[in-house]
């Protein structure tokens, strides 16, 4: 059984900081890409960043490079989004997917957690 359980969201001041995790089961997370998305109220999902497999390439937003930066611990299977000087519009609930490639596209993943919300106040 396929899982993806992110942690690590919740109430932060604006200029603070998070770290979301995101444990996962079921499929092989050392060859998998992983990938973060945010949902903000009432807008899309937007890509936020994505890790190949071997973590050596990322990719980010543009609204969040040099203040997010994406890894993983295949020894733990698990992927983190580290979210430094937060603002107000990263608000939104933090999804995280893995696939068989690396996209921002969220159309290319296969499997999605159920979510973990961030709420920045200014």
């Amino acid at each position: 059984q396929v899982q993806l359980l992110e942690s690590g969201g919740g109430l932060v001041q604006a200029g603070g900081s998070l770290r979301l995790s995101c444990a996962n089961s079921g499929f092989t997370f050392s060859s998998s890409y992983m990938a973060w998305f945010r949902q903000a109220p009432g807008s899309e999902r937007e890509f936020v960043a994505a890790i190949t497999w071997s973590g050596r390439n990322t990719d980010y937003v543009d609204s969040v490079k040099g203040r997010f930066t994406i890894s993983r611990d295949s020894a733990k299977n698990t992927a983190y989004l580290q979210m430094n000087s937060l603002k107000p519009e990263d608000t939104a609930v933090y999804y995280c997917a893995a696939g068989k490639t690396v996209s921002r596209n969220s159309g290319v993943y296969d499997y999605w957690g159920q979510g973990t919300r961030v709420t920045v106040s200014s």
